[in-house]
């Protein structure tokens, strides 16, 4: 969008409430109100998701794929303030309720945010019951699709496709499976989710404001309008700070979210100072509202960050909480406190072990097969013969041969069509750069592209749950597309318009209806489970 001159921009004369709502739609920031059904669609969803999370969430009863890391150091860290080292082969006795770690710091590579959210559930249910350490884990991924449901309907005008988007959400087997696990990244997906949630409510409010002092500005000579006005104090920014923060402290590759929606951010600013019909809108965007964020948004995702060790920092048996004490400071480093030190080379241990794991894994996967879902992780199966009792739930096979199994598979249907639904969303970004497809594609490579910069790290296809709420909003952008199909004046055309989206959305509950059974480890015949591995590569 071309700058405005004075003569472009919108007419002066009428009432203040008038030109104020002029300008709120030339800067693309019109109030929406989409009354009671604004909330309920998006609350009724997210119930609807949890009790889908909720639902036989102690199957199975016992600590499955990385689960035996997380959930141990969460109940560590609720008894010591850090993580410990366990005695080996412990899964079973701490999944019985006798949880026995040693006295000894343990060292992790993650940090210790997400834990903590795990040992809520902890906290409610111990560790006697597979609900304590999944607990959290659900109630998050309940949370997103609320998350998802009002930024949709935000960003699109419409609470019918924020319906679309948190229905979607609700299930998807990839969101559903990593929300009935106890691993960081559900907890990752929601705060890089509420965090550009709060980039989206800064992006309405501050053109809202500006909204507000063209209209004031209007008869004032053209020298105030040479760089606009200052927008200092914004909240919503502060808080995206804080979510992004919390980001990070679930996830060191959540740091690939801050540059990206920075520059996003920035864009933002810079246009909607364009539009607005400020003379030197580049200088003036990047001074008084880059650098201004800059300046207070990362030293509070550096403070939250820091905030979430403090089990670390304020106790002394955490793995290398002393070696200040063994490495005296030299230079300018003697003004840095020494746990702060302590912490620092801690975060350099791993960080190289990070940028240089290379073990083998069964399910490890290459990003580029993320695209299409060519190698999603099992993260439980169990086999039994017919007459055989089911441990986790007490069932007996009745076929001559049972399959249990949680696999972190995608439904088909959504995963393939959100990458189709990426690509058009590119180009649409190309030929039309409308800020929303911009900022679907901002989130989308965010979480992707980090992974190409390490091509020889062991990686899997649950990474790509960061980047998912984004995906599901491509798909929701193509939703808008057919909604907008024909001549729209005509009520038949509408209608025939919403059929066909509807359809779509109920065909995707049906995909997942198919393979619940195998994203929630219900025993079934083993020719049901074969049924639902299409590719020999999801085995």
């Amino acid at each position: 969008m071309t700058a405005l001159t004075r003569s472009q921009q919108p007419p002066a004369g009428g009432t203040a409430a008038r030109r104020r709502a002029l300008w709120q739609e030339r800067l693309n920031a019109a109030p929406f109100s989409p009354g009671v059904l604004g909330w309920a669609v998006p609350v009724i969803l997210a119930v609807f998701a949890g009790a889908l999370r909720l639902w036989n969430l102690g199957n199975p009863r016992s600590l499955i794929f990385d689960e035996t890391y997380y959930a141990k150091d969460a109940y560590a860290l609720m008894i010591a303030g850090h993580e410990l080292v366990w005695p080996e082969d412990h899964d079973e006795q701490f999944a019985g309720g006798n949880p026995q770690p040693t006295e000894e710091g343990s060292y992790v590579v993650h940090p210790p945010l997400g834990k903590w959210l795990i040992a809520v559930g902890l906290r409610i249910f111990g560790t006697d019951s597979a609900y304590g350490w999944r607990f959290s884990s659900a109630i998050a991924g309940a949370l997103a699709v609320l998350l998802i449901a009002l930024i949709a309907q935000r960003m699109f005008r419409s609470v019918f496709l924020g319906g679309f988007a948190g229905l979607l959400s609700a299930v998807e087997g990839h969101h559903l499976v990593m929300s009935r696990v106890a691993l960081l990244d559900i907890f990752l997906l929601l705060f890089v989710l509420a965090a550009f949630g709060a980039l989206l409510a800064d992006r309405y409010s501050a053109r809202r404001r500006l909204a507000v002092w063209a209209a004031e500005s209007e008869g004032l000579p053209d020298a105030d309008w040479e760089r606009g006005p200052h927008l200092l104090l914004r909240p919503w920014r502060l808080a995206a700070g804080v979510l992004l923060g919390c980001a990070v402290a679930v996830k060191l590759s959540a740091l690939a979210f801050i540059p990206v929606f920075g520059l996003m951010v920035v864009l933002w600013d810079v246009e909607a100072r364009r539009t607005l019909g400020v003379r030197r809108w580049l200088r003036s965007g990047l001074l008084r509202d880059g650098l201004p964020a800059a300046i207070t948004v990362l030293p509070i995702v550096a403070v939250t960050y820091l905030a979430s060790w403090s089990g670390w920092l304020v106790t002394s048996g955490g793995w290398g909480r002393g070696w200040h004490e063994e490495n005296p400071p030299e230079g300018l480093a003697v003004l840095v406190p020494g746990p702060i030190r302590s912490l620092w080379n801690y975060h350099t241990s791993a960080t190289e072990f990070h940028t240089g794991l290379e073990s083998g894994h069964e399910y490890a996967s290459t990003p580029w097969t993320w695209l299409f879902m060519g190698r999603p992780v099992s993260m439980h199966y169990q086999g039994l013969d017919e007459g055989a009792v089911y441990e986790h739930t007490g069932e007996t096979c009745v076929a001559g041969r049972c399959s249990s199994a949680v696999v972190d598979l995608a439904n088909p249907l959504i995963w393939w069509t959100g990458l189709v639904a990426v690509v058009i969303v590119l180009l649409l970004w190309l030929g039309r750069r409308d800020w929303r497809y911009g900022a679907v594609l901002s989130g989308y490579a965010a979480g992707y592209a980090v992974w190409l910069l390490f091509p020889d790290r062991t990686m899997f296809f649950f990474y790509t749950i960061s980047f998912h709420p984004f995906l599901i909003l491509a798909v929701t952008v193509l939703a808008a597309l057919v909604l907008g199909m024909g001549d729209t004046s005509r009520d038949s055309v509408r209608q025939r318009n919403t059929v066909l989206v509807t359809c779509f959305a109920l065909l995707c509950v049906a995909v997942s209806v198919f393979f619940w059974p195998v994203w929630t480890a219900e025993l079934i015949p083993y020719d049901q489970w074969q049924w639902r591995m299409w590719i020999d590569s999801w085995i």
